[in-house]
């Protein structure tokens, strides 16, 4: 039994990297709560960071040719600086207020790319990407945020999981500094990192594969489905 749990474990992990290189992010929605529940809750998450923030650095060589360093920096920049201010300026944030925002600005984004409205969309980007990184530090809920602050700055399906690749990098990589700190990976956490090494390269060419075949409306409709997966574990969690 112990087998085909590790099994499942490691195929979970396998298709949240898979969809990682193909949507530019959204890898945590499956791989978080998965070895939360292999491992337990702040062991689970830890281990997620460092393989994310690993299979970050293979997503940036993959799309290589096509990361938009000048257009990205500022999201880069934003995220960093507010993940290290996060878990202060949020600390006694209510729960209900964060989801609310978040979902907020799902709708405004949605709209500004509906009806093209430019200006707005690319002056909004690195608030949005400010706000990711202080939910990231306070709530663990940079994601979806993350994703709608480059989706705003209009660039095609490669350069968009290039710059998300950037911008996760960063962030994934503060926050495995931090759980590297604290000891929190144990022998069964290491083993699994061991056995996800191989998973991280064939999910990145996976994934990597399935953008390149992707049109641009089905990338979005990639894209926002991850976005509504978000929405909806970041309503279950305040229920």
């Amino acid at each position: 039994m112990d087998i085909l749990l590790a099994i499942a474990v490691l195929f979970a992990v396998y298709v949240a990297f898979t969809i990682s290189a193909s949507a530019g992010l959204g890898g945590s929605l499956l791989m978080v709560p998965t070895l939360a529940l292999f491992l337990g809750t702040k062991e689970g998450v830890a281990l997620a960071s460092l393989l994310l923030a690993t299979n970050n650095v293979m997503k940036i060589i993959a799309y290589r040719k096509t990361l938009p360093l000048r257009k990205a920096a500022m999201i880069v920049v934003a995220i960093m600086v507010g993940a290290g201010l996060g878990a202060l300026a949020l600390v006694n944030a209510p729960d209900t207020a964060v989801a609310i925002a978040v979902l907020c600005m799902f709708a405004i984004t949605i709209l500004t790319e509906r009806y093209e409205v430019k200006p707005v969309r690319k002056k909004f980007a690195p608030l949005l990407a400010f706000v990711s990184g202080l939910s990231s530090g306070g709530f663990g809920t940079s994601g979806p945020l993350k994703g709608v602050a480059i989706r705003n700055l209009d660039l095609d399906r490669r350069h968009f999981v290039g710059a998300a690749s950037l911008a996760s990098f960063a962030g994934d990589a503060i926050k495995s500094t931090i759980f590297a700190e604290a000891d929190l990976l144990g022998r069964s956490a290491w083993l699994t990192c061991l056995a996800a090494i191989p998973l991280m390269a064939l999910g990145t060419w996976t994934g990597s594969r399935l953008n390149a075949r992707l049109g641009e409306q089905t990338f979005a409709w990639l894209f926002w489905t991850v976005m509504f997966g978000y929405s909806i574990r970041i309503i279950v969690q305040l229920l």
